[in-house]
């Protein structure tokens, strides 16, 4: 699976074009700006994009009016087919966003039903009892996604439902040639219906990936030989940014064994979740991190543990933002792409990543952990990768049985060696190939 393989960036289009956040109406090629950052993407070793939403929506994307119509206050399908044209074009696969849970009160469906009610063809599309009322008074009531009515939960029971889903992705992949989805709210999805996806989009297109947004809870239950590829990884986001503002490097190698460890009771082993720092709904983690010079050693930590990293559009040049401010402060429009110190970093970490066996599909081992240092190993088909972080002020010397006398720096190609202790200065990061 290319997905395995890969540096995922996500673009949360309606925010990275400038869009206004309520749909006027009016037409703006806005989505072409992603043909621009193209030669960006692909400098910082990206070679595949998640879009957020992209398809014409009551507000901020996730409240579908139309599943076959690019949102047009970013374009038009034709111009969408192009940006995916231009991305395939330099090697850079495209995932969707899928909102198959809810859609918006703008939704043609519910606008039938708000219209004929009970005589609606479409009243059994969603979860409605005509006898009450909801807050925008609409004289019945009707179930909303936690609470928000202005995302309207689908029946994803109902096959007329599932069949104009499947209708619209089977469209998306002969239209734009797509080649996966992200689910929102995937622990929300009928798990029948997320079957019935696996096994027609894999008659679709090959190798088609199916991402679903996981948050809490055993993510085995979703990510199956016959539903999801691959989950969002929120145990390890927390604990990621968490073990460094705490300096405990413990919490993070805890639930990296605990996911993806050697022993027989480690539960994701062989697994490829979606790993992230940040995305469109959380604070940035420049803004998190306590301690700036923890930034690169964080996104050192993300590129090697067990998963596929995902960038999140600014962050790879330390963009700030914080969910505090509400969600269009997390997604902002960028002029143009700046390229720093982090951005040189995550590019060669992109390198690396994509090119090692170890990092791909290796085991999981922690050969080395203090509260401000640790060392994890990730191994596979004979080749072994050791990648060191101090994360203290203070210079550091590991001890630990390495294996070997030396080995090289993928960061630097110099040779580091382990004779008496690997010498780790302040706030270092070594990627190592043993």
């Amino acid at each position: 699976m290319w997905a395995y393989e890969s540096v995922f960036y996500q673009i949360y289009p309606l925010g990275f074009c400038g869009a206004p956040f309520e749909n006027d109406g009016v037409l703006e090629h806005r989505i072409n700006k992603v043909i621009d950052w193209i030669p960006h993407i692909k400098d910082i070793g990206a070679n595949a994009i998640y879009f957020s939403p992209i398809f014409e929506s009551d507000t901020h994307g996730y409240n579908t009016r139309d599943y076959k119509k690019i949102d047009v206050r970013l374009g038009t399908n034709d111009d969408f087919k192009e940006v995916v044209k231009k991305l395939h074009d330099n090697d850079i696969k495209v995932v969707l966003d899928g909102v198959f849970n809810h859609v918006g009160r703008g939704f043609f469906a519910f606008q039938d039903v708000l219209k004929n009610r009970e005589n609606s063809p479409y009243k059994d599309w969603f979860r409605i009892n005509f006898g009450g009322n909801s807050n925008y008074n609409d004289g019945l009531w009707y179930e909303g996604w936690e609470g928000n009515y202005d995302l309207v939960k689908l029946n994803l029971r109902n096959s007329e439902v599932v069949e104009h889903i499947i209708d619209a992705v089977r469209f998306w992949v002969d239209e734009f040639d797509i080649d996966g989805l992200r689910l929102d709210v995937a622990y929300c999805l009928d798990k029948d219906f997320i079957r019935r996806l696996r096994w027609e989009t894999e008659q679709m297109k090959d190798e088609f990936v199916l991402i679903g947004e996981l948050l809490h809870g055993d993510y085995n239950q979703f990510v199956t030989d016959d539903m999801l590829h691959s989950c969002t990884n929120y145990e390890c986001y927390k604990g990621l940014f968490s073990s460094f503002n705490s300096m405990n490097m413990f919490e993070i190698n805890h639930s990296l064994q605990r996911q993806f460890g050697n022993d027989s009771w480690c539960i994701y082993r062989g697994k490829h979740l979606l790993s992230f720092v940040d995305n469109h709904d959380v604070s940035r983690v420049a803004s998190i991190l306590s301690n700036e010079n923890h930034l690169p050693l964080i996104y050192g930590l993300l590129f090697t543990m067990p998963g596929i990293p995902c960038v999140y559009y600014g962050s790879e040049w330390g963009a700030k933002g914080e969910k505090k401010d509400g969600d269009p402060g997390l997604r902002l429009s960028y002029d143009k792409p700046e390229f720093n110190s982090l951005s040189e970093l995550i590019k060669k970490l992109s390198e690396i990543k994509k090119n090692s066996r170890a990092l791909n599909y290796g085991s999981f081992k922690s050969a080395h952990l203090t509260n401000k240092q640790c060392v994890i190993e990730r191994y596979a088909d004979g080749e072994r990768i050791l990648a060191c972080i101090n994360a203290d002020e203070n210079g550091y010397t590991a001890h630990f049985d390495a294996g070997s006398a030396s080995g090289t720096d993928l960061l630097t190609g110099k040779t580091v060696s382990f004779e008496g202790g690997l010498e780790m200065p302040p706030y270092s990061l070594y990627v190592i190939k043993m």
